[in-house]
């Protein structure tokens, strides 16, 4: 269901959807379904060459029994620009026909007047061209439709892309906190300092940073990541947050979990906790401090919110801003 919720976000993929829905809709439903095109009474002018060649002889035979010129010269006209070929190959080749009977017929088809008469029955041909028409527009507005669904969904990604994610958000925050000037205080300064920051609903949540050296040495990795949940449903509700500290010179990775009011007061879920790292209690101007055997950390919480709802209260987090200052023992 997440991967349909997903693949439904993109407009391309949208887009395709309606276009294929729309075609099944038109083509297959209305077009071959509801309703088909039915070709029947076309005039002689739409006919192959080889039954309007058959028309020529029959209007042949007629001419030979009635002797009207007129209609002669109708049936002729019936066959629009492809009489004079049907009739011309009638010539070369009369078969059962009296040459001189087609010679007549030619001669009535070329020197009567025309009559007042139409090659095909008004009732008929309007009744092919109405069926036509209605599929015409039934395909019209199937693809009016297929399109509108399409510029709906483009609108509506266009308006959802204008409002920041929850992780632009984040990004956002961690570039507009202020770093601690530990210098200013008196105090060596750092000799690496990060930024991480958490918004709800930024569900992959996982800062992580290489701490370097002055010269450019890799000394280690910090990081900050989601540690546990609460609740059901999306977005996530994160009630701990772990922090963590590699050391390349040490082998074990030291950890941290910052917990929220409700998870450090609430025993079960505090001692499963404890199993991760040491527990503390998220507080606005609060300090974690991790050391490994060559890198002492100082997580300092600049900013915490939390979210509100049908959980307990100060649960979950709404946003946290951490920074991490990192010195070489």
């Amino acid at each position: 269901m997440d991967a349909i919720r997903e693949q439904s976000k993109k407009p391309l993929v949208v887009g395709i959807i309606t276009f294929v829905v729309g075609l099944i809709l038109g083509l297959v439903i209305l077009g071959w379904w509801l309703w088909p095109v039915e070709w029947k009474d076309a005039s002689p002018v739409n006919l192959h060459a080889g039954y309007q060649e058959w028309w020529v002889r029959m209007a042949v035979e007629a001419y030979q029994v009635d002797k009207d010129p007129l209609i002669a010269k109708e049936r002729y006209d019936a066959l629009g620009e492809f009489g004079a070929t049907a009739l011309g190959r009638v010539k070369a080749d009369p078969q059962l026909l009296d040459p001189n009977a087609v010679a007549a017929y030619e001669t009535a088809v070329t020197t009567s007047p025309v009559a007042a008469a139409t090659a095909v029955p008004e009732g008929e041909e309007a009744g092919g061209s109405n069926l036509l028409t209605l599929l015409g527009i039934m395909c019209v507005v199937t693809l009016l439709l297929g399109a509108a669904l399409l510029a709906f969904y483009l609108l509506q990604n266009r308006r959802k892309s204008l409002v920041p994610t929850p992780a632009e958000q984040a990004a956002t925050a961690a570039r507009e906190a202020e770093l601690t000037d530990y210098a200013a205080m008196g105090e060596e300064a750092p000799m690496a300092q990060f930024m991480a920051s958490y918004r709800v609903g930024d569900d992959l949540f996982d800062d992580s940073f290489s701490i370097d050296s002055p010269n450019g040495e890799f000394m280690g990795e910090c990081g900050v990541g989601i540690s546990e949940t609460i609740g059901v449903g999306d977005p996530k509700k994160v009630t701990a947050f772990e922090v963590w500290l590699f050391d390349k010179n040490d082998i074990q990775t030291v950890t941290k979990v910052l917990m929220s009011t409700h998870a450090f007061n609430d025993t079960a879920i505090r001692q499963k906790l404890e199993a991760k790292g040491e527990p503390v209690l998220a507080e606005p101007g609060s300090q974690a401090v991790l050391e490994t055997a060559t890198l002492r950390l100082v997580a300092r919480i600049v900013d915490l919110t939390y979210g509100e709802g049908a959980l307990p209260e100060q649960s979950f987090f709404d946003g946290l801003v951490l920074e991490l200052a990192i010195w070489q023992k």
